[in-house]
């Protein structure tokens, strides 16, 4: 992360001269919720995931998405809004209260989100924005769950959106039986990654059919994978590594013990482990495409920081410094530079920072 970023005091179980990770402050969630706040509020330039059926479907980013547009595609604008949320719960007292409270306000109103919901049952959108933005709208709801606990007026919000978090996890559920294979690429289409967001969704809600759900789809998909190749990995516009999220999402559906030994023969061969712990080089970051790496080392650090109590500790040493480099390496993107990176990093850079080992949000 940029210089401006402490770093949490060490703890005795951390071997001495391991640097501790950077931590979440006030003045970073006052950061963070000023991008978020400026990416929601840009309409122009936009990547609109929209199947036309007719010349009456060709409408605005706005029109079509009265709450989630802003912030370059749909799923950005959702978890841009899961990035102020968060910071709003973390950050209780920063100078962009009022404005975050303002926004959530303004968008999450009953009949903006009807008109969401309206769009996602239109003819020929089963698919929109399966999984990634399926899981982060499930995170979101979290998010606003957790946030009612503390502050009367997110309770609006959260109910306000629930209809369109409810009608997204039904539709996850009647998803996951018929999904006989995971995607294992390392973009959008990560069928881990948007199960670790979702279970976290229904872990909080209290969805127990979900949460069964996923645990079951991970152990069929992932509890038999042996030796990952990770030095297959990374491909040339990743942002995420398709074995560490693989290793997130059984993580958080076995305990410690089943772990352990799932692990022991998940785990590649060090020379091929090493190129998880060093961070890639970006090249380009105004390139859309290119940019994806700054958000694989975000990605990479939020998996290393999840999984790294629960690892042999002959590796905390050399992966709580890879925490450490994939932050340094890519945390001043999340919060300057191009708008191809500046409209979604944040919210990796601040998995990478807050989000708890076990799943249950810090705060």
């Amino acid at each position: 992360m940029p210089s401006a970023v402490p770093h949490a005091a060490s703890r005795s179980t951390q071997v001495a001269d391991v640097p501790a990770a950077p931590a979440f402050t006030p003045e970073l969630g006052e950061r963070f919720a000023r991008v978020a706040l400026s990416n929601l509020a840009i309409e122009y330039p936009h990547q609109l995931q929209h199947l036309l059926a007719s010349d009456a479907d060709a409408r605005t980013p706005r029109a079509l998405h009265p709450v989630f547009w802003g912030s370059y595609d749909w799923h950005s604008s959702v978890h841009m809004h899961w990035t102020l949320a968060r910071c709003l719960r973390l950050a209780r007292e920063m100078p962009s209260v009022a404005r975050a409270v303002a926004h959530f306000d303004a968008r999450l109103l009953p009949a903006h989100v009807d008109a969401e919901l309206a769009y996602l049952r239109g003819a020929s959108r089963a698919s929109f924005e399966r999984p990634y933005g399926w899981g982060w709208l499930l995170k979101l709801q979290a998010e606003l769950e957790l946030l009612a606990r503390q502050r009367e007026s997110a309770r609006r919000w959260r109910d306000a959106l629930a209809p369109l978090a409810d009608d997204v996890a039904v539709r996850l559920l009647a998803y996951l039986p018929r999904l006989d294979y995971p995607v294992r690429a390392g973009t959008h289409g990560n069928t881990a990654f948007a199960l670790i967001l979702a279970l976290d969704y229904a872990r909080i809600a209290q969805h127990r059919a979900l949460a069964r759900s996923v645990a079951e789809r991970a152990q069929t998909w992932f509890g038999r994978d042996r030796r990952y190749p990770a030095d297959y990995e990374p491909g040339g516009d990743d942002f995420l590594s398709g074995g560490l999220v693989e290793a997130v999402l059984v993580r958080r559906t076995l305990d410690d013990g089943r772990f352990a030994e799932w692990w022991e023969a998940f785990a590649p061969p060090p020379e091929a482990l090493a190129r998880w712990l060093t961070p890639v080089r970006v090249v380009d970051a105004r390139d859309p495409k290119i940019v994806h790496l700054h958000g694989l080392n975000l990605s990479r650090a939020w998996c290393w920081r999840v999984l790294l109590r629960s690892l042999p500790a002959a590796l905390h040493d050399p992966v709580s410094r890879a925490i450490e480099a994939h932050l340094a390496a890519s945390g001043a993107a999340a919060v300057e530079g191009d708008f191809v990176g500046t409209h979604w990093l944040a919210s990796f850079a601040l998995l990478a920072l807050t989000d708890a080992p076990s799943g249950e949000q810090n705060g």
